[in-house]
């Protein structure tokens, strides 16, 4: 399965910025592209490992539900 680099924008707007069979090259390639981020834009690098770019952007998209233990006035 290879990894694939995506620009995620305002309302989780993707753009596919590449893919790679190698964790080290999508790492490397990550790290180049979040140095030239404006961070007034709000925009992000994510790297994934996925079977295929549809459920690369599945995985991206995907709404998380909320930890109940993590929420709260308790800690």
């Amino acid at each position: 399965m290879p990894y694939f680099v995506f620009r995620v924008g305002m309302f989780k707007v993707l753009e596919k910025k590449g893919e790679w069979p190698s964790f080290k090259e999508a790492k490397a390639h990550t790290n180049e592209l979040r140095k030239t981020l404006d961070p007034k834009t709000g925009d992000k690098y994510r790297m994934i490992f996925a079977e295929n770019e549809i459920a690369a952007q599945e995985t991206l998209t995907a709404e998380r539900e909320l930890d109940p233990t993590l929420s709260g006035d308790d800690w």
